[in-house]
């Protein structure tokens, strides 16, 4: 069965990108410590780098 497509508000998507950003654990661990894929940590990751980047 599927699972019903989840919104993520922003504060989690900032909350995930900064624990992916700091680099204590790897990509497979954060995602299945905040359920969410490692590609959507990587793509959250990344749109912080850009809109921080100036």
């Amino acid at each position: 069965m599927r699972r019903t497509r989840r919104n993520h508000a922003p504060g989690f998507k900032a909350k995930v990108a900064l624990a992916a950003i700091r680099g204590d654990k790897t990509l497979a661990e954060l995602a299945e410590h905040f359920d969410v894929h490692a590609n959507q940590i990587s793509e959250w990751k990344q749109f912080c780098y850009l809109e921080n980047s100036g």
